[in-house]
């Protein structure tokens, strides 16, 4: 009898918190499919009228849906890469016994605390500036041409701010993977004389296969949703607009909502069905 009052207690008390966390998230869901059925822009709101699915076609058939929906796969492919690449070459050697092995190991993880924004700018105006940045003073030092980052190479500058916010992150499970790794294994391949290339692709490489396929599936969810640094450096322009960057190009430059509404939940189904192919590719691969 008291476990149940108890258990009748507990649901009444979270009660509250759920209802509203409820519709804190339904709330803005069913406005955005409501906006998306229909034709509402700010410039004219009295015009508003049912428009069903002609949103949805609009946005479709925008040229441009399809080079934003290509910038996001371009910058979620390349940031994998290099910090997979990247992440196991530091974890292996973080793993490695050596002075100040902890210090070296926070200041490697820093960068993943730091807020979007910040990066951003950070990158913007410290590293990438033309005028005196750090990589500009390392090109006039090495006597080399001054690479204006955000005017000649803008997709890749977003590349390389994202992946340096992700590197961290990758490092931190590859490593943790990588010290889980059993010290039997490691013994015997010292005593039957295996190189380190045949220890690491035949070892080392198969026992970080979940670690890896855990690192594509959580940072490729957030990839997709990148914003802030493509909003702080080049502010969608030069073809480095992603999806939700062209949503809200949609709602703040042409002040559209129901277009921007049929935009937004286009890239949430999107993203959903990647998820969806990444948690049944990763789960195949843990019961494996």
């Amino acid at each position: 009898m008291a476990t149940q009052q108890t258990r009748v207690l507990a649901r009444v008390a979270v009660a509250p918190s759920v209802i509203m966390l409820f519709i804190w998230m339904i709330v803005p869901l069913v406005l955005t499919i409501y906006y998306s059925l229909n034709n509402y822009t700010l410039d004219d709101p009295t015009n508003f009228y049912w428009n069903s699915f002609g949103n949805y076609t609009y946005f479709l058939t925008d040229p441009t849906f399809f080079k934003s929906l290509g910038v996001s796969l371009l910058i979620v492919g390349s940031v994998l890469a290099i910090t997979i690449v990247g992440g196991i070459l530091i974890a292996l050697l973080m793993d490695q016994p050596f002075a100040g092995q902890g210090i070296v190991r926070l200041m490697v993880l820093a960068p993943f605390f730091v807020m979007p924004t910040v990066a951003a700018l950070i990158w913007k105006n410290l590293f990438m500036n033309a005028d005196g940045g750090m990589l500009t003073w390392v090109s006039q030092v090495l006597h080399l041409p001054v690479v204006i980052w955000f005017t000649n190479w803008p997709l890749l500058s977003i590349i390389i701010i994202v992946a340096w916010q992700w590197l961290p992150f990758a490092t931190l499970i590859l490593l943790t993977a990588i010290q889980s790794l059993d010290e039997e294994q490691k013994e015997a391949s010292q005593l039957d004389g295996a190189k380190p290339l045949s220890y690491f692709f035949y070892i080392v490489l198969p026992h970080l296969s979940r670690a890896i396929t855990v690192v594509i599936l959580i940072e490729t969810i957030f990839l997709l949703n990148i914003f802030a640094e493509i909003k702080v450096t080049t502010n969608g322009s030069l073809n480095t607009a992603n999806l939700p960057f062209l949503v809200y190009l949609t709602e703040a430059g042409d002040h559209d909502i129901g277009a921007a509404s049929a935009g937004a939940l286009v890239a949430v189904v999107l993203a959903n069905i990647v998820a969806f192919f990444l948690v049944r590719m990763i789960g195949k691969n843990l019961e494996a």
